[in-house]
């Protein structure tokens, strides 16, 4: 089960690093307006997760998982690790990628794609209402997941025609976030698919989108700060200084 595992994890890695090289999945750089094409891996993640979700299969991942990873292991790098790409989008302007927004719109974007995003992962544990694997409540799907690929999703449309790479590096660490999840015995397998499902396809809609373009902000006289809360809850923040 332990090979069968690790088999999976990384056929869910390769599929999403070759999906960049097809021109029909959402991956594709030379694409700049929203297809329904992109919406193909979102859904069929959130799908495999809705589907693995009530298998016996999703509990035996998931132990097997635990396994690979030792059953006493802990780790707090998840709670830091899903906002990682956040930090990637501003700092890509230091590294000098050019970005398709500005700062300020940037900024919005992340605050609005998450504002969606932890609404719709916030509704559905409630509704769903599923036990976590520690026995905790909430399960389904994994928020810290959703937070991860929703800002992979966010770096990705910002850099991919100037680094593509870089731009494509967030979905690893997205990906890490998820197995974490995993090892960390507070979710299984269906929540952290069907949390990456969710989070890709609303950082998708929101990059291509992108609301509040037309707004026009003085830069110069405005700046905004998006940090992550890490605490009894975990979200982002916002400071906006004014000159």
């Amino acid at each position: 089960m332990k090979i069968k595992c690790t088999q999976l994890f990384f056929l869910l890695v390769a599929f999403q690093i070759y999906a960049q090289k097809k021109d029909y999945l959402f991956l594709n750089p030379k694409m700049d307006c929203f297809s329904y094409k992109q919406t193909i891996i979102p859904a069929a993640l959130f799908s495999g997760g809705l589907i693995l979700k009530n298998q016996s299969l999703n509990v035996q991942l998931e132990s097997s998982f635990q396994k690979l990873f030792g059953m006493n292991f802990k780790t707090e790098v998840d709670n830091y690790l899903q906002y990682e790409t956040v930090l990637q989008i501003y700092g890509g302007h230091l590294l000098g990628f050019k970005s398709k927004n500005d700062l300020a719109h940037q900024t919005i974007n992340i605050l609005v794609a998450n504002a969606i995003m932890g609404g719709v992962v916030t509704t559905m544990k409630h509704f769903i209402n599923e036990t976590r694997p520690d026995g905790t409540a909430y399960s389904f799907p994994s928020g810290h997941t959703a937070t991860a690929f929703t800002n992979a999703a966010l770096l990705f449309y910002e850099y991919k025609d100037s680094n593509i790479w870089y731009a494509s590096s967030g979905f690893l660490f997205a990906s890490a976030t998820g197995a974490l999840r995993i090892a960390n015995n507070k979710h299984y397998i269906s929540d952290v698919l069907a949390g990456s499902g969710i989070g890709l396809g609303i950082g998708l809609a929101i990059s291509y989108w992108s609301p509040f373009q037309s707004l026009v902000l003085k830069q110069n006289k405005t700046h905004a700060i998006v940090y992550p809360q890490i605490g009894t809850n975990y979200g982002i923040g916002l400071v906006i200084i004014s000159n």
